[in-house]
């Protein structure tokens, strides 16, 4: 099951995010997005893959709602990404 998680605080690692979802079970991968024209800073949010859907949902339940590094966190499944709209050329 993949997880989103946003609220994030800027300073959480990928091991700390992946340290706080582990109690709810096998947790696959953990990824915060960072934004790669501002130095690789966190955007305040990443995903998590859990290994079944009932731990998944298990850690959304617990998770959802609390504070972690002085952020609230907000945690739901995660949406198959939208198709981005073509703008025309870079160039």
């Amino acid at each position: 099951m993949n997880i989103y998680v946003g609220n994030l605080s800027y300073q959480m690692t990928e091991e700390e995010l992946k340290a706080t979802f582990a109690p709810y079970g096998a947790v696959k991968s953990a990824k915060i997005v960072v934004d790669r024209e501002n130095n690789n800073r966190s955007k305040g949010f990443g995903f998590v893959e859990m290994e079944s859907q009932s731990e998944g949902n298990a850690a959304i339940e617990q998770l959802n709602g609390k504070e972690i590094g002085g952020r609230e966190l907000r945690v739901n499944e995660a949406r198959p990404r939208e198709p981005r709209e073509f703008r025309g050329s870079r160039y």
